[in-house]
């Protein structure tokens, strides 16, 4: 399992080893190169706080402040000297608007005893790995990077700082690190404001969440952590906040994630409206709302996917430089799915602004702008009914008819059809009935034997399509019939026993057959058949998946049963996702108990 946890502010975020060290982060933002990267090389960088002893001499436990994103380590010696570290991102409401900077304090307090420590702070300047020397000031040090500094401001001795000497740990240490600003104010009253501040910004918007009966403490961390992945001055919601974490050790499956997929935005934006919070709708529709008006690469057709600053992540770069994590490369970043041609993102799209237009909540963003580009969207979902994609999984070579596309263009038009029944989309000319039912003419062509397949031409099996009962298709025998295909022939199973677990499809791709469980199919077929009625099996399955997370509740985008190993980037925003979802689908209503 990863020994990570994520802290983060909605424009910053870093990985925290369960041993006191920051391993990834990167700035000014998130799918910016990693100014700490030992994530992904011995040699990319950290800032740790560590103990003297051996490993085998201390114990370390890592857990949330409850309902926040402020994450503490806790370090216990044999002889039983203890410190804690506080790690956090402010961010909380001030003059009107979200204090969110550049910024990550860190508070190590002596528990018991007197601990030793040694503090190591170690950024590269980016995909070069060269390390940066520090310039001292008086009370910080300051690290020139690509034009712009980071400070570490501290309370700390900086010569055992710099020297990375051994201290004993007598008084409370503060550490300030910032991208391009200073902290002026006293840094001991800076650091505890902002933590109280930022604990009760974390504990109001939890309690503004709307949460399931069941799974209430697994869906409250998979929201925060979701959270996480919006990058708040867009509205662009990543994937990943890491790239390169292979989907199988060793293998070379290593993609950079760090960016806003349209696929799984929508996905998300389904997760927050079960949560009750909305400002993440309304963020991202200014964010499509820009590419399709201002961008030259996106008027005849959207990419799947886009960098938070909406450009295109081109060209995809390998570092022979970097060793990979474990010894896993390539190391990536940028992604070549931008080139793709993934038709499924129109359907998707329209789905996502689907509730503006039932949700008298929404009532405020019914406005020409949208009304225009949901008329985009519906031309170029009919146009796209049919052809040939690299399909949701993103297959790079032999682009063929996939039914997963033909089900997202199927149900954009059919909630199109839906709103314009309900007296909106006045402009739209095109004839939305006619165009429903050529989209599922062309989906029912990928039946064989009675199951929903990947395509016309390819009968085998595709996990993503236990979306169709989610998404309302009418047909409740290919429905059932298609999801329970789905749980026998991706099921990965130990002997005849049944785990929960499932591909994504075994067939071979431009990398040979996928290995790991796809953590989202368990919870999509948990949905799947929570949707069709089959509750308990729904719930069974759900059960069963929960064990996919790490010791603080962060999900994997690939997981091994057998070894109990998440694997692929991580945290995985989709398998957040789909656990909300799911626990949603699973959970009786609160009538039941109140």
């Amino acid at each position: 399992m990863y020994p990570y946890g994520l802290i983060g502010n909605c424009h910053t975020s870093a990985l925290i080893g369960t041993n006191g060290a920051v391993d990834w982060m990167c700035a000014p933002r998130p799918d910016s190169p990693p100014v700490f990267g030992r994530l992904l090389d011995p040699d990319g960088g950290h800032f740790s706080i560590s103990s003297l002893v051996p490993s085998t001499e201390r114990t370390t436990k890592q857990r949330y402040l409850p309902n926040t994103n402020i994450l503490l380590t806790t370090v216990t010696l044999s002889n039983g000297d203890a410190f804690q570290i506080t790690d956090f991102c402010p961010r909380f409401e001030q003059y009107g608007r979200i204090y969110r900077p550049a910024a990550l304090f860190r508070l190590v307090e002596p528990l018991q005893g007197t601990p030793a420590i040694r503090v190591s702070c170690r950024p590269v300047s980016g995909w070069e790995k060269t390390p940066v020397q520090p310039v001292r000031g008086s009370n910080h040090l300051r690290y020139e990077i690509r034009g712009e500094l980071l400070r570490l401001l501290t309370n700390m001795p900086l010569t055992y700082l710099c020297e990375e000497t051994p201290v004993a740990l007598t008084q409370k240490f503060y550490f300030g690190l910032t991208w391009g600003l200073g902290i002026e104010d006293d840094l001991v009253k800076v650091t505890h404001d902002f933590l109280e501040q930022t604990t009760r910004y974390w504990r109001t918007w939890v309690k503004n969440c709307s949460v399931p009966l069941l799974h209430q403490q697994e869906v409250i961390r998979s929201a925060l952590a979701l959270k996480l992945h919006c990058f708040e001055d867009t509205g662009a919601i990543l994937a990943a906040l890491t790239t390169s974490l292979p989907e199988q050790p060793g293998g070379t499956r290593n993609w950079d994630y760090r960016y806003c997929w349209l696929r799984d935005a929508y996905f998300a934006l389904t997760a927050f409206h079960n949560l009750g919070h909305f400002e993440e709708m309304e963020a991202f529709l200014k964010f499509l709302l820009n590419i399709a008006h201002t961008h030259e690469h996106s008027r005849d057709r959207l990419r799947p996917v886009y960098t938070l600053s909406q450009g295109l992540p081109l060209p995809e770069i390998e570092h022979a430089n970097w060793a990979g994590y474990q010894g896993s490369a390539p190391v990536r970043n940028y992604n070549q799915a931008a080139e793709h041609v993934q038709n499924d993102a129109y359907g998707e799209m329209i789905l996502t602004f689907t509730p503006i237009f039932f949700d008298e909540r929404y009532g405020d963003l019914r406005t020409k702008d949208l009304d225009g580009l949901l008329a985009h969207l519906a031309k170029l979902c009919v146009r796209s009914i049919g052809q040939p994609d690299a399909g949701l999984w993103e297959i790079r070579n032999g682009w063929q008819e996939h039914s997963f596309t033909n089900l997202m263009s199927w149900a954009g038009l059919e909630r199109l059809e839906r709103i314009k029944q309900a007296g909106h989309l006045g402009p739209l000319s095109l004839d939305l009935t006619s165009a429903r039912i050529h989209a599922a003419e062309a989906l029912l062509r990928g039946v064989h034997d009675g199951a929903l397949r990947n395509g016309p031409t390819d009968s085998s099996d595709d996990a993503a399509l236990a979306q169709l009962p989610i998404l309302g298709y009418p047909n409740r025998e290919l429905c059932e019939s298609t999801v329970l295909h789905i749980t026998r022939a991706l099921s990965l199973r130990r002997g005849s026993e049944d785990t929960g677990f499932f591909y994504r499809y075994v067939r071979r791709d431009d990398f040979g057959k996928p290995e790991g469980a796809f953590v989202i199919c368990s919870f999509w077929i948990a949905q799947a058949l929570a949707r069709l009625g089959r509750i308990a099996e729904a719930r069974t399955i759900l059960d069963r998946v929960l064990v996919t997370a790490n010791h603080v509740g962060l999900l994997s985008e690939h997981f091994t049963p057998a070894t109990h190993t998440q694997c692929g980037n991580f945290p995985q925003a989709y398998s957040h996702v789909g656990l909300i979802n799911a626990a949603f689908a699973v959970s009786p209503p609160w009538s039941d108990v109140l």
